[in-house]
């Protein structure tokens, strides 16, 4: 992982450079969630708490899914998992500082991180003292993407501090594709996910529903997913193109890499169903927004309701 440009931190913490922090810093290329929800692409810091450990071994994931004994080992405190993340984020950073193509605002910015995706790799609510984290995070003046599988409602329903942006997958319209898919490590996985959906509605925060779309897998079934999208009733939904990167190479094919125009087919249909609007999309991330005409879409203060 350290060879791949992981920064470990503690036993189970980790952070990286995603690849979008490469394009803004050097070719002033945003992210799509700075297009679509306003964070800074530069100064977001993509992070987990529980590096490969999780419950789903997702035929889809880039990540590797081999690695064993983290399980066993001691989470890192809140507190030494942000300041060691920040730290390495600016070391992983420094480099960036000598290429001509990076401007020296955008550089001192990107070392000191407003935005934390908490998302990296493994499944987050598997970590103890997530809630506390959100917390920190928060009392810093940062805002948090959560990205979660949805396995685990018990933790999301008792998160002591919600972050700015809940995002749950929902990579699969029934059980017996779902359990094909993303391979769950775990027994009613399909029911707690379902649990997880009809909690949505009841969380102070802005949700969002991914759906990550395998072709030859998973598009489709429109009436199905909308039917799941209505029983969460999310801010937004968010349809992404699966992409053949990484260890999903191993188990995926680059046709199983669905077009941008299939993903805006399917976001379509599904929008339809649910009487929505396609309100974004970004061709080259294979991805779509489809949410009520006039949301709002900002991280930011007030901006993290939808109309």
């Amino acid at each position: 992982m350290e060879w791949q440009q992981y920064r470990i931190v503690g036993n189970t913490g980790a952070v990286k450079l995603c690849h979008w922090m490469r394009q803004k810093l050097i070719y002033g290329r945003p992210c799509y969630k700075e297009e679509f929800y306003g964070i800074e692409s530069h100064r977001c810091m993509q992070m987990t708490p529980s590096v490969n450990i999780c419950n789903f071994r997702c035929l889809f994931c880039w990540r590797y899914h081999g690695m064993t004994g983290f399980e066993k080992s001691g989470y890192p405190e809140p507190e030494q998992l942000l300041e060691e993340c920040m730290k390495e984020q600016a070391l992983l950073v420094s480099g960036f500082k000598g290429d001509p193509r990076c401007a020296s605002r955008l550089w001192d910015e990107a070392r000191i991180p407003n935005q934390v995706a908490i998302s990296l790799s493994g499944e987050p609510t598997l970590y103890p003292m997530l809630g506390e984290f959100i917390e920190l995070c928060k009392r810093k003046g940062m805002t948090t993407f959560l990205v979660t599988n949805g396995s685990v409602p018990k933790v999301l329903a008792e998160l002591s501090s919600m972050p700015t942006q809940l995002y749950v997958t929902v990579a699969a319209p029934n059980k017996d594709l779902f359990d094909r898919l993303c391979v769950p490590q775990t027994t009613r996985a399909w029911e707690n996910l379902m649990e997880t959906l009809e909690l949505l509605p009841s969380l102070s925060t802005r949700t969002v529903i991914r759906h990550t779309l395998v072709d030859g897998w998973n598009l489709g079934w429109e009436k199905e997913y909308a039917r799941l999208d209505e029983m969460a009733k999310p801010f937004l939904i968010e349809p992404k193109g699966y992409v053949f990167v990484g260890d999903s190479r191993t188990r995926m094919n680059a046709s199983n890499m669905p077009s941008h125009a299939c993903v805006r087919e399917f976001s379509s249909r599904l929008a339809e169903e649910l009487s929505l609007e396609i309100i974004k999309e970004r061709e080259d991330s294979r991805v779509v927004l489809i949410g009520r005409k006039g949301s709002r879409l900002g991280v930011r203060a007030r901006e993290i309701t939808s109309t």
